[in-house]
């Protein structure tokens, strides 16, 4: 019997183009580095929105390829540094949902966050749709960044 992790659905097919246009943005320098967002734009839907709990720093909606683009700056801007391990998908045709152990160390205050965590990602035409994120501590995550 195929399993998620044997085949994966058209969801993770989309999530992986994601994750791979996001490392070659991260290792051409990122939005500090002046990165072009064009290859990671090419896997979100027009109509893309990032959404993040109000109590975080960079908390609210980020709504299209432009919206996204300014989330990116944000947490680079708030975090030095960002280590996720431990992952799991679980897909189904059009969703991802990625349980996962987050590491993140502040600029702010060099404070270290360590958490579970699981991203939930929605897939429409191929593309991302929608990102969902759900901290373990979103109070421990806003002290940490002071």
């Amino acid at each position: 019997m195929a399993t998620p992790d044997t085949i994966p659905s058209a969801a993770q097919a989309a999530l992986n183009r994601f994750y791979e246009a996001e490392m070659a943005y991260l290792a051409a320098g990122g939005p500090a580095g002046g990165a072009s967002f064009d290859g990671m734009a090419a896997t979100l839907h027009p109509d893309v929105v990032m959404h993040q709990a109000a109590g975080l720093p960079y908390g609210g909606e980020w709504t299209g390829h432009e919206g996204v683009e300014r989330f990116f700056t944000a947490m680079s801007e708030t975090w030095s540094s960002l280590e996720v391990t431990d992952t799991e998908f679980l897909t189904t045709d059009d969703t991802v949902a990625i349980v996962l152990r987050l590491r993140a160390r502040s600029r702010a205050t060099g404070r270290e966050v360590d958490m579970p965590m699981v991203h939930v990602v929605r897939i429409q035409d191929d593309l991302i749709r929608d990102f969902r994120p759900f901290y373990w501590d979103t109070a421990e995550v806003a002290a940490a960044c002071g």
